[in-house]
């Protein structure tokens, strides 16, 4: 068991960034933190993917004259993770967009603010 956590750690990190995230959605009444923490929960799973690509000893795919037998490692998750982040930037902008707008227009960025505000109306 010590081995494994000593040789897998990145993992604990997934789950702890997981776990934060997760919980501060939740619990949170704030907009913005709500915000916050999708944006820990989405690096939660930026970490798993890049750490579940890593392989000892991969060699890069590009094979140079006179050729490599190692193992390669794949490229994919790399990209992926490059276009997910570019997708969690578009969306915490609108999130955090649409945040602006409500506090423009209710006064507050708190959820249970808000629903007696609208409740009012």
């Amino acid at each position: 068991m010590i081995e494994l956590l000593t040789t897998k750690y990145t993992y604990l990190v997934v789950v702890a960034l997981l776990a934060i995230g997760a919980y501060v959605m939740i619990e949170s009444d704030n907009f913005v933190k709500k915000i916050i923490g999708l944006n820990v929960f989405q690096t939660g799973i930026f970490v798993f993917f890049i750490s579940s690509a890593f392989r000892t000893g991969g060699e890069s795919p590009v094979v140079q004259s006179g050729g490599g037998g190692g193992p390669f490692v794949s490229p994919l998750p790399h990209v992926l993770i490059l276009t997910a982040i570019v997708v969690g930037v578009s969306l915490t902008a609108v999130a955090l967009g649409l945040v602006i707008r409500i506090y423009g227009s209710y006064g507050t960025v708190n959820e249970d603010t808000l629903a007696e505000v609208r409740a009012d109306d």
